[in-house]
């Protein structure tokens, strides 16, 4: 496998790569992580995606919620236990008790501040719009309490205290007993407007993490790099050519000319990538229709950038603190498009200011500035994420304007339903066809993205005409009528196609945590998913106890998928599951359609597979559910297999040499 790009997609694509066996280069043109400030938000799917995958705590700086049923009240993980509780195997973190630490990773009841540690709430009551967090972001009088901007003139802003929409996190209702329900939500906004309620169910991370990109990468590149995989930097390339059974990628570094052959490419290289074009992929585009500029800046006059969401009659500046004495500012001129050849000059520190300064209506001077860019609401979507064996994620596979912090949690979601696909059909646990599903699966949801971020830009407009819709979004918001919108921004919303004529309503959609009480322990569905090579089928009560024929149905698929035995399954009320390693049910006993017609159509037909071994299980003594501190690299306590013992450094073969050209091995 060849991965072009080693942003956070394509290195989180690396190390699920890597963790299930397979040989992976990854080719990046930069020669070292970016420091450049980009995404620091991570919503709820994303999160709840990759902790089963066993990045949360080393990678991703998750935060817990409510525990389910089963769990302890602190929120530590329950692991694989025996008898009362007691744990069996579990091996203990550097500096942390193996019972966990009582309180870690879990918020301190109503009111406790997210991983941000910006917004504020009070009585679990989300802070309204233009309240302040520690005294930043105080509203202007063009604020009404219902978080929509009066119409003002440019001179006077009007503004949205950064405590509103930052992801503040409230206790909420939830029921512990079935283990389903609403255990935390976190505040955040929907087009500038403040109170966007996103909840997370019971035994799920808090849905909004604040986390740096440049840190999610470093994260990603230590656990490929532990896996054996192999990151080559300042390569950039310049052609990808399909060679029969193969791909040839060829490249150009410091030290000459480089190719190399795989069995499939995936190009995470970016928007601006080169893998979208040299493959022929088609794309469904929107123009740019507004223009905007960012960067670090430190303003000459105390005063003039005061943080929050300024509205005014000309666009938006957005301003945010940066701890270093200076801010962070984005301004959004909405008087058109970007003028021809302007996308990719330069951003001067005088047009930053002069820009700041026409949307407010006065003179604002900055002293100094870095990291300064531009971009706009350009939108495009691959017309297909695979062309053979040539496949795309993240930006190169979709961009939108950069509005609720969806772009690198849809980029993961790719390499997340992506790698374990890839993995089983270069081991060959499944057929191709497999691949297919992940452009149907992916293309749709990056469509939605771009759709609500194009309804999330038309509420930003300025002009009065549109106040009385902010109104009314905004008081949805305030009164809890706007729970879709939240599920839409964190991706809970989604549902996977199922086959045609399927009546389970458990098809498609994403199995919450929960407890899972097996012959052989206690553990929940985070813990038994953790870092999984294929899917799991999960026979719960009397189809636990006595098989009603379903295991038998596993047949040619014995060596892709895992039979476990639950006496139940919490919130589901269903004889058997098949779910996928990255948490969606693929299929379920009560929907009319046999288990080997469900695995013959996401598999391909039964065979003796040889795949590498599940990376969690009782045996392994892998903590589940949520984990506080867990150690870094391949996860603590893992079972033999791809990732255990192997030694970090360079993938077996030609790829070996820093420049070397040869073929990279589809299985170490």
């Amino acid at each position: 496998m060849l991965v072009v790009g080693g942003g956070p997609v394509g290195l989180c694509l690396a190390a699920e790569l890597a963790g299930l066996g397979v040989g992976v280069l990854v080719v990046e043109v930069r020669e070292s992580v970016e420091v450049r400030p980009k995404a620091t938000v991570l919503h709820a799917r994303s999160v709840q995606c990759l902790v089963r995958r066993g990045y949360g705590g080393d990678v991703v700086p998750v935060e817990w919620g409510t525990p389910a049923a089963g769990m302890p009240a602190d929120g530590a993980s329950v692991g694989w236990m025996s008898g009362a509780g007691a744990s069996a195997g579990r091996l203990p973190v550097a500096g942390v008790p193996v019972g966990g630490v009582a309180g870690a990773g879990r918020l301190a009841g109503v009111g406790a501040v997210a991983a941000s540690g910006v917004g504020v709430t009070s009585a679990g009551v989300p802070a309204g719009v233009g309240a302040a967090a520690s005294g930043v972001g105080v509203a202007s009088a063009g604020v009404s309490s219902g978080g929509v901007s009066a119409s003002v003139g440019a001179s006077a802003p009007a503004s949205v205290g950064v405590g509103a929409l930052a992801g503040a996190s409230v206790g909420v209702g939830a029921s512990v007993e079935t283990g389903v329900g609403c255990g935390v939500s976190s505040v955040f906004h929907f087009g500038g407007l403040g109170g966007l309620v996103i909840s997370a169910p019971v035994g799920e991370p808090v849905p909004v993490v604040r986390c740096v990109q440049a840190e999610l990468e470093v994260g990603f590149e230590r656990r490929a790099r532990l896996a054996g995989a192999r990151v080559v930097r300042g390569v950039s390339v310049t052609d990808v050519v399909v060679e029969g059974d193969g791909v040839r990628v060829v490249g150009c570094g410091p030290l000459g000319w480089v190719s190399w052959r795989a069995s499939f490419v995936v190009g995470a290289d970016g928007g601006r990538g080169v893998v979208r074009e040299l493959g022929g992929f088609g794309c469904r585009s929107w123009p740019a229709s507004v223009r905007a500029l960012m960067g670090w800046v430190r303003p000459v006059r105390v005063g003039d950038l005061v943080e929050g969401w300024h509205r005014t009659r000309r666009g938006w500046v957005v301003v945010k603190g940066a701890g270093d004495g200076g801010v962070h500012v984005r301004t959004l001129n909405c008087s058109g498009g970007e003028a021809e050849g302007v996308r990719g000059r330069p951003v001067s520190l005088g047009e930053l200011g002069r820009e700041v300064s026409w949307i407010v209506g006065r003179d604002v001077v900055l002293g100094e500035g870095r990291w300064l860019s531009r971009f706009s609401d350009f939108s495009r979507v691959a017309g297909s994420f695979r062309r053979g064996r040539v496949l795309l994620a993240g930006d190169a596979a979709h961009v939108h304007f950069p509005v609720g912090g969806q772009g690198l949690s849809t980029g993961l979601l790719d390499a997340v339903n992506l790698g374990w696909k890839l993995a089983l059909c270069v081991r060959g646990g499944a057929g191709e066809g497999l691949l297919d599903s992940y452009d149907v699966e992916r293309r749709a949801a990056a469509l939605r993205v771009v759709d609500n971020t194009r309804a999330q830009l038309a509420l930003m407009r300025p002009g009065a005409e549109l106040d009385p819709l902010r109104e009314l979004v905004g008081g949805l918001m305030r009164d809890g009528g706007a729970g879709g919108l939240g599920e839409m921004v964190s991706a809970q919303d989604t549902v996977l196609p199922v086959a045609e004529g399927s009546s389970s309503p458990c098809e498609g959609r994403f199995l919450r945590n929960g407890v899972l009480r097996t012959g052989r322990g206690v553990t929940d569905v985070i813990g038994l998913l953790r870092g999984g090579a294929g899917p799991v089928l999960l026979l719960a009560g009397k189809a636990g106890k006595e098989g009603a024929g379903f295991a038998e149905q596993v047949g040619g698929w014995s060596g892709v998928v895992r039979v476990v035995r639950v006496a139940s399954v919490p919130g589901v009320d269903c004889e058997a599951l098949l779910v996928r390693p990255d948490g969606y049910i693929a299929w379920a006993s009560d929907g009319g359609r046999g288990l080997d017609a469900a695995l013959t159509a996401l598999l391909g037909p039964g065979r003796a597979a040889t795949v590498p071994p599940p990376a969690a299980g009782p045996a392994a003594g892998q903590a589940a559910g949520p984990v506080a501190g867990q150690a870094a690299g391949p996860v603590a306590g893992q079972a033999a297999g791809p990732v255990a013992g192997q030694a970090a450094g360079p993938v077996a073969g030609p790829v070996g040499s820093r420049w070397s050209s040869g073929t990279v091995p589809a299985v170490r």
